[in-house]
């Protein structure tokens, strides 16, 4: 199975490397740097240490964050590698770490490149993210007697049934990974259907409940409120995919009907999608200001679009009601965690498959309710916007849920003592 599926990752190669350059007219980053992705670049690791951990994109890298920055204070004779897929995921990584860290592309999973990446890093340890699962990868590390982790786990029902559907590939893949550190019980049983031994799955909760809320982000918030206004009330729609702007947009309309000063942060989960969005507030003759104009937030203005990175948890906490997306489009939702952190009320759409379990326990201590359509978004949007109490009663809700659940990066951290030496040397100025 893995030889066949080793064709059709040769024969989607191309393409894949073509729609690289297609997406580099929207943003000239993954233009930049694309022979990583075949294995080709410099990495001097001077005899050092490598650990390695493979991050999708924005999200996963600030999952991840909190773990690399105790794996820097704890590990110090290591040096750490983290690969992404997109180059938001690279420039979140920078925001958060800048020179601390190193990142390269993640490469396409072909035995040749998988073993040339390998040969210029020389890993002490691959750490994987939540459900990047490659055969040709895990493969060449099992056979190079390189330890891999899956961490902050995770696999819906519906991830499940396509495994299973080519079952043998999933079974033999797994079983080249050393250790699972699951999000959940139920996380871990589907693994375990799917094939991996039992002794090596771990329940350690989810990461993104260890939100890490950085006393400047109160002091930014402030200066956005006062940016906006300090007598309009807010609500952001963020991480929105696309088919959800729309919504969203029509919604706000209505809203505006019965509270014409209400203010929208729209926050695409691609801020090079601007333009397209933009378009779509002009078709709606909504006056908007775009983060990058970097200009005055007048009062006659309705749509804020945010469309940089690295800014959102600010914008967050400036909001009076929050909607996160990729919920009203089939795409399993993103991380609600974030504005429940900072004790607002959360809306999302019916499509949480990705974040089953935490929206489950907000919406049962009631920091989160359901919308399904741009009437329900407008009409739960006002409702919290006409009621102060309502508001404070919710956010505390879903702030107290994320409080609850917090502490799993110890029993992750725990996990690596495993398969690092302390007593591992590194010195960055060597390089």
């Amino acid at each position: 199975m893995r030889f066949l599926y080793t064709i059709v990752i040769t024969v989607i190669l191309p393409f894949a490397l073509l729609r690289l350059f297609i997406l580099g007219f929207r943003n000239s980053a993954y233009r930049e740097r694309w022979q990583e992705r075949l294995g080709l670049f410099r990495f001097r690791a001077q005899g050092a240490p490598v650990i390695w951990l493979h991050a999708v994109s924005v999200g996963e890298t600030n999952a991840a964050s909190p773990l690399l920055a105790k794996l820097l204070q704890e590990y110090p004779g290591y040096r750490i590698l983290v690969t992404t897929v997109t180059p938001t995921g690279a420039q979140t990584l920078n925001m958060h770490f800048g020179e601390e860290i190193d990142h390269l592309y993640f490469p396409f999973d072909l035995p040749f490149i998988v073993r040339r990446f390998l040969n210029a890093v020389q890993p002490s340890l691959l750490v994987l993210m939540e459900t990047e699962i490659w055969p040709n990868l895990c493969f060449e590390c099992k056979r190079r007697q390189i330890p891999v982790m899956l961490i902050n786990a995770r696999l819906s029902e519906k991830s499940a049934r396509r495994y299973r559907q080519v079952a043998s590939l999933t079974n033999d893949t797994l079983n080249n990974i050393s250790l699972i550190a699951a999000q959940t019980k139920n996380d871990g049983e589907r693994f375990v259907l799917l094939g991996m031994p039992q002794d090596k799955i771990v329940i350690t909760g989810n990461l993104k409940f260890d939100v890490a809320i950085p006393q400047s982000v109160s002091e930014q918030s402030e200066v956005i409120k006062r940016y906006f206004s300090t007598n309009r009330l807010v609500w952001i729609a963020a991480s929105t995919q696309e088919g959800e702007e729309e919504a969203v947009l029509d919604a706000h309309l209505s809203i505006l009907e019965r509270r014409p000063d209400v203010i929208l942060i729209l926050a695409p989960r691609h801020p090079e999608r601007a333009n397209k969005i933009a378009a779509l507030c002009v078709e709606r003759r909504l006056k908007f200001l775009r983060k990058t104009d970097r200009l005055p937030f007048a009062a006659g203005h309705q749509v804020f679009l945010l469309d940089t990175l690295g800014e959102l948890q600010a914008h967050y906490a400036a909001a009076d009601v929050a909607f996160v997306g990729g919920s009203l489009v089939n795409r399993g939702g993103q991380n609600m965690m974030e504005p429940a952190s900072l004790g607002i009320p959360v809306l999302a759409g019916p499509f949480t498959y990705n974040f089953t379990e935490i929206t489950q326990m907000l919406m049962d201590a009631g920091g989160l309710q359901v919308v399904h359509d741009t009437r329900e978004l407008s009409e739960l949007v006002c409702k919290f916007l006409d009621d102060a109490n309502l508001r404070h009663d919710a956010g505390e809700k879903a702030r107290l849920v994320i409080k609850a659940n917090q502490g799993n990066l110890p029993k992750i951290m725990d996990l690596f003592a495993g398969f690092l030496s302390s007593s591992a040397t590194y010195t960055k100025n060597s390089i």
